[in-house]
């Protein structure tokens, strides 16, 4: 089996990666022999956590998604990298096994792209290939892999805003290397708070025209605009609907309560 580091991108999530780093070294010990924190600037108990497990710690000041995974190209000591954020962790028995076994059988291999939601089952069950869709099929810098011998041709861009991942898989894409999904499951396990989704939705509003050429215009905002409206006013008259149906249900269970067995 070909040596895995894991490479885990943070800022102050302690206890989501406290969870990763026992989940690693008690259920993955045999399959991996290095483990990387790359932690930028947290000011929660990250670093006791890092520590506590014996992982590396590296830090980084000036944060971009780019030049992090290229930090964590660079610090890992072994070919094949597999990079987590603190907020996912692996969940099958055999994740880096179907990692390294995939590496292994395909020397061309640049990168794989593991299962964490219905779209990513549903591309990998029907064989969408990335070179069809490297959008959907290719790498997630979140439960994901790549050959640390192809980065060195092709260093991730450190200059990109968003979506490092997509570009360096059409980069690599285009330049004859493979792609795949591995049958290795995790779970992303993060619930953002409204100004974080905006602050993804800026990332991915740019990152998509940059690299997609995803077209805006007026037309399409102010529609966007009204559909988010007509949404929550759905969502709030449901929402109402329900609570006053359960109100009133609970009322005439009270009248009327069956006997208890």
């Amino acid at each position: 089996m070909s040596k895995i580091s894991v490479v885990i991108r943070n800022k102050n999530q302690s206890k989501a990666l406290e969870f990763l780093l026992k989940n690693l070294t008690e259920r993955y010990h045999e399959d991996i022999n290095e483990i990387i924190v790359i932690d930028n600037i947290s000011i929660d108990d990250s670093e006791k956590v890092i520590h506590k497990f014996g992982a590396k710690h590296i830090s980084i000041d000036d944060f971009s998604y780019g030049s992090s995974a290229n930090l964590a190209a660079e610090s890992a000591s072994n070919d094949i990298v597999v990079i987590f954020s603190a907020h996912a962790y692996p969940v099958s028995h055999d994740f880096f096994k179907q990692i390294s076994h995939k590496f292994t059988n395909n020397e061309n291999l640049a990168g794989l792209r593991c299962l964490h939601n219905t779209n990513d089952f549903k591309n990998y069950i029907n064989k969408v290939c990335s070179k069809t869709d490297p959008n959907v099929s290719g790498l997630i810098f979140c439960g994901s892999a790549f050959n640390k011998s192809v980065w060195k041709q092709h260093r991730f861009k450190d200059d990109i805003r968003t979506m490092e991942d997509k570009e360096w898989s059409l980069r690599v894409i285009k330049s004859g290397f493979d792609i795949e999904f591995s049958p290795s499951i995790f779970c992303y396990d993060i619930t953002r708070n409204h100004k974080q989704s905006f602050f993804r939705f800026q990332n991915e509003t740019i990152g998509g025209y940059q690299l997609w050429h995803t077209e805006h215009n007026y037309k399409k905002a102010l529609k966007a605009l009204l559909g988010s409206i007509i949404k929550i006013c759905k969502v709030f008259t449901l929402e109402l609907y329900y609570a006053f149906r359960r109100f009133f249900f609970v009322m005439k269970f009270l009248s009327n309560q069956p006997e208890k067995f």
